[in-house]
């Protein structure tokens, strides 16, 4: 059993801040099991490993004894969160929500322990669903719109004068009644999440109950290495993915990002960083993707995911591996012909990686986006890292 201060260290560890640490030792010194909130809004089908640095860190406080509250965010998602967005969010149908909300419980699943002492679930829909406007009215009397305005993002929105929609102004105030209503010890968050996560700390002490502790943990940057990973921006990896994808997905990241990536998913300190530093760092991006993989699926799915790739970018034996693509007989112009693999969002998309070199058929490397082939039976066709496909005439 770790004592209170090799807990708060250990949990600790990680955080961009904590709001605050002495308050977080008080709450361990009570002895109970804590209620330790993390929210998500079913705003897309997918958990990424964005989602699995404070998944993690929720799962450090149930080893350790205390309780997952994780919130399915139905009713918040109906606003969607306006944190670092430059418009207001389109507003989602309730059945794409609940579509959304059903995968969730599952993949977080693949993360934290769903044992029934140790998580618990709850749709904030329970209790937003039935609120009079006396209610909301209540709630929104908690909140000044100088301190709304004090907000990053609406701060920028209403200087540039882009639209700000009262209701997304009820965001953070919806994700602080969440706190009050599930009596919250602590909130896990982003540091995109800062903001929201204070507004509960000031409802619950509103209620008359203890303000939550406040964890920020760090954003994990995408495949890109600039932006946040999001579905929205295509630089993610599901944690539902292949295993394929999420090996092929992780080997193109640029090595700096990698060693990020080593912190944030797996907690390796900065000395243990420095000795994988000391080999190969293809090696070690091959074992960053190995372990990402073993992770959500199991070590056999990790060893032939690996295999494929050595077969694929090592080897060069690509029709052992390529998926089969069927195309009609004859000629085709070559930016529908990668269009029909499916794995890309636009034929600009297609046309800047052909010209920047990243389209071969058959080895031969094609550069300009006017080409038009007569494909073959067997050929094999790359595009960009991750895309080869072994084509079959109809």
């Amino acid at each position: 059993m770790k004592t209170v201060d090799e807990q708060l260290n250990l949990l600790a560890q990680g955080c961009e801040s904590v709001v605050t640490r002495d308050e977080l030792k008080k709450k361990l010194e009570l002895k109970r099991p804590l209620r330790v909130k993390l929210g998500c809004d079913p705003t897309a089908p997918d958990l990424h490993l964005g989602h699995s640095v404070v998944l993690r860190k929720l799962r450090q406080f149930q080893d350790l004894g205390h309780k997952a509250v994780l919130i399915i965010g139905d009713y918040t998602a109906l606003v969607g969160d306006p944190t670092g967005q430059n418009k207001t969010r389109p507003m989602l149908s309730e059945a794409d929500i609940e579509r959304n909300a059903t995968t969730y419980f599952e993949q977080a699943g693949k993360v934290l322990d769903t044992a029934p002492d140790k998580l618990e679930i709850r749709r904030n829909s329970e209790w937003l669903a039935g609120m009079r406007l006396v209610d909301v009215l209540k709630l929104m009397s908690q909140m000044t719109v100088a301190r709304m305005l004090e907000r990053d993002t609406f701060e920028k929105r209403y200087k540039a004068d882009v639209p700000i929609g009262l209701h997304e102004f009820l965001y953070p105030l919806m994700q602080g009644h969440d706190s009050v209503m599930i009596q919250a010890d602590i909130e896990l968050g982003g540091t995109d999440q800062l903001f929201n996560n204070l507004v509960g700390r000031d409802l619950l002490r509103d209620a008359g109950q203890e303000p939550q502790v406040v964890m920020i943990l760090p954003i994990l940057e995408g495949l890109d290495g600039v932006e946040k990973m999001s579905k929205s921006k295509g630089n993610y990896i599901g944690i539902s993915d292949t295993p394929k994808d999420m090996f092929g997905k992780t080997m193109s990241i640029g090595d700096e990002l990698m060693w990020k990536w080593y912190a944030l998913l797996f907690g390796k300190t900065p000395g243990e960083i420095a000795d994988l530093k000391k080999g190969h760092p293809m090696e070690a991006k091959k074992a960053l993707a190995h372990a990402i993989v073993a992770q959500y699926h199991d070590a056999a799915a990790a060893d032939h995911a690996r295999g494929d790739f050595d077969k694929q970018f090592s080897k060069k034996d690509l029709a052992d591996i390529a998926e089969s693509l069927s195309v009609p007989a004859g000629e085709t112009w070559i930016v529908e012909l990668v269009e029909k693999t499916g794995k890309f969002k636009s034929r600009g998309d297609i046309r800047r990686l052909i010209q920047q070199g990243g389209v071969t058929l058959d080895g031969q490397k094609i550069t300009d986006d006017k080409t038009r082939v007569t494909v073959n039976n067997g050929q094999i066709l790359k595009a960009g890292k991750l895309v080869v496909v072994k084509l079959t005439v109809a």
